[in-house]
């Protein structure tokens, strides 16, 4: 069965424009609500959104799906998506749900769900809930008497910062430590701040002010430039950017220098491995990590598990294999220890904590291993299905001959925007540059015809 709403990473797009818009998500509240109410109990579920201005109507649109269907509603407000599903499990909730479209800008939402488990659904039973979503509900509908109640909770970010710090030793404090953090104006930008306040640093917060439009707006984790600024303004350790969900991260040293998820990977690993915590030899990441931190974990004795690009399937591959540690580049870090999803204020401070261990600045700390020289290029198309046609695949054998052993090419299609993302990376950087290049233009041909 082909997917219809779901991508992959929930349901996603611009609001008002079909699928994201109040009527769909009235529908997918009583679609989730039908599939999760299993048993004669009264059913919960927990909300929460980034700080976008169209989640006051997609909050407002499920609660009534979801309290039709007979399920009681706990709303939190903005809250990061990794506290969404812990607070799932914490709460005996039967569903989360996360509001947001993570890094993309205000104009876009989401809908992503978590199960009781605190894990994001499965295929089946994101295929149950389209094939509900289409289908005439009125047969349904519980009693009047057993419809839903909505509540509004407060005390859910305590919760949370609690749960953050305690991911930590319990004697670790970051006296001493002056730290930049950009909140990217999402739904981190009370509880961030706070933890790192509360475990002793001298905080430098950015990206706090949100006003519903400007989320992800030249800041955050995919636009570091201003926290690089600011660090070196401060004359800061080490700068966190978060994106809007707060579910990844990018450090910048104190040198103003980014650092992608690929060496914080590689800090956690061999920290970890140090350590005896890790629970398996090895890590899952995707298949746009680095060659350079594959050939780094081989000399650790560690393997690297690569699978389709997104946290869900990091996370099905952690699970599958007895992995407790996995990510991706872009930022996402799962440490299965402390959540069910990414989360990029955890995987900051077990960054900030073996710095603090090492007593070493953090340009030395997060510089684990030299990149194989990689270009990731995104190509914008209005329609149809450019990688199926037969001459941007000629292109793309042709590239793959030229790297041979050498290097390696992962073409997809996003599966959140419409870009063709078109990653290389090989030693040869100017044979790479080339290789790229021909995929690329064969790709806008394609796509501007």
């Amino acid at each position: 069965m082909s997917r219809k709403y779901f991508g992959t990473d929930g349901i996603r797009g611009t609001a008002n424009t079909w699928p994201m818009t109040a009527d769909v998500a009235l529908k997918v509240g009583m679609a989730a609500g039908e599939v999760f109410r299993r048993g004669n109990y009264r059913h919960r579920v927990v909300i929460g959104k980034d700080t976008r201005l169209s989640g006051y109507m997609f909050e407002y649109a499920l609660v009534a799906g979801f309290t039709a269907m007979g399920m009681d509603v706990f709303v939190l407000g903005p809250m990061p998506t990794p506290a969404v599903a812990m607070l799932t499990r914490s709460m005996r909730a039967d569903l989360g749900v996360m509001i947001s479209a993570s890094h993309n800008p205000f104009e876009d939402n989401g809908i992503k769900f978590f199960g009781p488990d605190g894990f994001k659904l499965s295929d089946e039973v994101e295929l149950e809930i389209e094939r509900l979503i289409d289908s005439d509900m009125t047969s349904r509908l519980p009693a009047s008497d057993v419809i839903g109640r909505a509540t509004r909770i407060d005390s859910t970010r305590d919760r949370y910062i609690e749960h953050a710090k305690r991911s930590l030793p319990r004697n670790l404090s970051l006296n001493g430590m002056r730290i930049v953090i950009d909140c990217a104006h999402g739904a981190a930008y009370k509880v961030a701040p706070e933890v790192l306040w509360e475990l002793g640093a001298e905080v430098f917060p950015m990206g706090v002010e949100p006003n519903g439009t400007n989320i992800n707006k030249d800041c955050g984790s995919t636009k570091p430039e201003a926290l690089a600024q600011k660090v070196h303004e401060v004359r800061a350790d080490i700068g966190i950017a978060l994106d809007g969900d707060a579910d990844r991260l990018i450090i910048v040293d104190e040198n103003s220098k980014v650092v992608d998820g690929d060496q914080l990977m590689a800090v956690i690993a061999k920290n970890w491995k140090d350590e005896g915590r890790l629970s398996a030899p090895g890590i899952v990441a995707t298949v746009m990590s680095n060659l350079g931190l594959e050939r780094y974990l081989e000399g650790l004795g560690l393997t690297l598990e690569r699978t389709k690009v997104g946290d869900r399937y990091v996370v099905e591959r952690m699970r599958e294999g007895g992995f407790n540690v996995g990510g991706e580049q872009s930022g996402h870090i799962v440490m299965s220890d402390f959540g069910t999803t990414g989360d990029g204020l955890v995987a900051a401070l077990q960054i900030l904590a073996v710095v603090k261990k090492m007593n070493k600045p953090v340009s030395e700390v997060c510089d684990r291993f030299v990149p194989v020289p990689q270009i990731l290029k995104n190509v914008r198309y209005a329609g149809g299905k450019p990688l199926e046609n037969e001459n941007v695949q000629a292109v793309i054998r042709a590239g793959e001959e030229k790297l041979g052993k050498q290097g390696r090419l992962v073409i997809r299609a996003s599966g959140t925007e419409p870009l063709i993302r078109v990653m290389g990376e090989a030693d040869d950087e100017v044979l790479l540059n080339a290789v790229v290049e021909s995929i690329v233009d064969a790709v806008k041909t394609v796509a501007s015809s």
